[in-house]
């Protein structure tokens, strides 16, 4: 039988419960606000239900979202990026659209971005997000796409000049998987404009909340870790189903925490029972509102913070490395490459996502037809990553959704 190359073998592998290397994944939307699933009006007004303006507030029933993110299979832990650009008056953590009744073609996404790679193992995942320098113009999108006929094209960002002069950050996604349950995350953010530009990166580690609906009481929980070294802080993730990992974060400035849940005060005008909420973080970056975030650092949503002032035409990276760490074949979860054992836990990480890029390669050209040329063997292999990044956790129990949750109010009859 011909050799399996390494991208096969995982694949093979996969179907073995030993070796889960689907277990990680490109599984988290980018929006799931103004979903049917987390729409409990009486009137069946999904988009109104739960707007775009609600979703930094307010917890998400039965799936979550985020830019560029990943989670496991069944969308316990999750972790995304979010960015502020100082102009912005909320952290970009989600993608941004006109409702279908606000878009005059209908529902429509107003943000710019575009997949590069993908595996159908996700051991090497690309994309790009596109990011305004000035500050995102969501209401222009929303009254110039309501002003439109149907007849007349659909208003995009680059129509509204936020875009001119290429004042925009191109952040680039990459993962890379040394393991199943040991990924390696890197951002390189690009200032593509004339003038430097402040950055703010917010790598952002959650769990999807499980625990407020009187259905399972088990409460999963993050902290601060022990820091390895100066250069490294750590957050450690600890859930009753999937167990214990660590989050490696390499250089950042500070570590944010607070709780995935609604700010109720925001929403509905009724007192929180905890000021840590799921917009603190939000606040506390881009209002400066410390006391927001728990001084304790505990919670179950947490960030790493990280701002930069990125000259014209100059890249930075982040570096950071989500493992899990009470696995009993732990000699097994971390295919770092041989000779690399260190108490660093980048130490391995240029090395190993040298490797998974080869591998990618190797597979891709086994399943390229031959009468392809280059630039057409590149175009199948975007257009297959696009499909591998579109894979989503879709949870949805609808005897559960109709009778409404013990510890939430009882949905409306109609």
């Amino acid at each position: 039988m011909p050799r399996l190359n390494a991208e096969q073998s995982r694949l093979a592998e996969n179907k073995t419960q030993e070796e889960p290397w689907y277990f990680w994944g490109p599984y988290l939307a980018e929006r799931a606000w103004g979903t049917v699933r987390e729409d409990y009006s009486a009137n069946g007004d999904a988009w109104n239900y739960f707007p775009h303006d609600h979703a930094r507030s307010r917890v998400y029933r039965w799936n979550e979202d985020g830019l560029g993110g990943i989670c496991d299979y069944k969308q316990r832990l999750c972790f995304a990026f979010a960015f502020w650009n100082e102009r912005d008056p909320i952290l970009k953590e989600r993608l941004f659209g006109v409702t279908g009744p606000q878009g005059n073609h209908g529902e429509d996404v107003k943000e710019i971005y575009w997949y590069n790679d993908n595996t159908p193992s996700h051991s090497l995942m690309r994309m790009v997000y596109r990011y305004p320098q000035r500050a995102f113009p969501y209401e222009q999108l929303i009254n110039e796409s309501g002003r439109r006929s149907r007849m007349e094209g659909e208003y995009e960002l680059w129509d509204t000049g936020v875009l001119s002069e290429d004042r925009f950050f191109d952040l680039e996604i990459e993962y890379a998987k040394a393991g199943p349950h040991d990924i390696l995350i890197r951002v390189n953010a690009t200032n593509c404009g004339p003038d430097p530009a402040p950055l703010h990166i917010l790598p952002t580690i959650w769990f999807r909340n499980t625990w407020s609906w009187g259905r399972d009481n088990q409460k999963p929980n993050l902290q601060e870790g022990a820091r390895s070294d100066e250069k490294i802080r750590a957050i450690e993730a600890d859930h009753p189903e999937i167990g214990s990992y660590h989050f490696y974060c390499e250089k950042a400035e500070r570590l944010l925490f607070t709780e995935n849940e609604s700010n109720l005060t925001r929403l509905w005008g009724v007192s929180n029972p905890t000021p840590f909420v799921k917009d603190s973080i939000n606040d506390c970056v881009v209002n400066n509102q410390l006391d927001l975030v728990n001084p304790n650092r505990v919670g179950t949503k947490a960030a790493a913070h990280y701002c930069h002032v990125i000259p014209p035409g100059e890249t930075i990276s982040i570096r950071l490395r989500l493992k899990k760490i009470d696995n009993p074949g732990s000699a097994r979860e971390s295919r770092a490459l041989p000779g690399k054992e260190s108490c660093d836990p980048l130490a391995d990480f240029d090395a190993i996502f040298a490797s998974r890029k080869a591998e990618a390669d190797e597979f891709y050209s086994l399943i390229s037809p031959s009468c392809l040329s280059q630039e057409h063997c590149a175009i199948q292999r975007q257009a297959l990553s696009g499909m591998l990044w579109s894979k989503q956790f879709y949870h949805y129990i609808i005897e559960q959704w109709l009778e409404g949750d013990p510890a939430q109010p009882p949905p409306p009859p109609a």
